[in-house]
């Protein structure tokens, strides 16, 4: 079943210039409605999975959960050495941070791909390069300058958040 949509009331319908009034009246008026439900699409939109940035967020939360558990309660008996369980453990509090921030930035920000692809980029070049490095040093020796380069990408991602523009509302300064 297709999708019905409200129509514009005549007034609307008729003006030549729209005005900033009326497009705002045709925002709210205009509502693409679900026949199976009484939600929006928009509402719809926001519970279902708004995109790839969001998978990746939601795998790398889950991800984190799963090796700070293991860092909890496997690594010990496999790694003697505190400084690498406290490296993994690193690893797996900065992956959990950003699986959240990269999740919001999809709902808030969403037209901010950059942000989204350098968190994304950072989280696996980070965190991943950590594990690996604490679970054989010897053989993923070369991953060493990786772990900083992917910082430097979750630093970017954070500025980038910054200076994009979200969907949360500035308002305007006092006068």
């Amino acid at each position: 079943m297709s999708p019905s949509y409200q129509t514009f009331p005549p007034s609307i319908q008729s003006s030549a210039e729209p005005s900033t009034d009326s497009i705002a009246e045709e925002a709210l008026l205009i509502r693409r409605r679900d026949p199976a439900t009484t939600t929006t699409t928009a509402d719809t939109f926001l519970t279902t999975m708004p995109g790839i940035f969001w998978t990746i967020g939601s795998l790398y939360g889950a991800a984190s959960v799963a090796f700070g558990a293991f860092g909890a309660h496997g690594l010990k008996s496999r790694i003697a050495d505190p400084q690498r369980i406290a490296s993994w453990n690193t690893a797996a509090h900065y992956q959990l941070v950003h699986s959240g921030v990269i999740l919001l930035a999809s709902v808030a920000a969403p037209q901010n791909k950059l942000a989204m692809a350098l968190l994304t980029a950072g989280v696996a070049m980070f965190s991943g390069s950590i594990y690996l490095l604490v679970l054989d040093p010897a053989r993923f020796r070369a991953l060493g300058p990786v772990t900083p380069l992917g910082g430097l990408c979750l630093i970017g991602g954070w500025a980038a958040l910054a200076f994009g523009r979200g969907r949360v509302p500035v308002p305007p300064p006092r006068a």
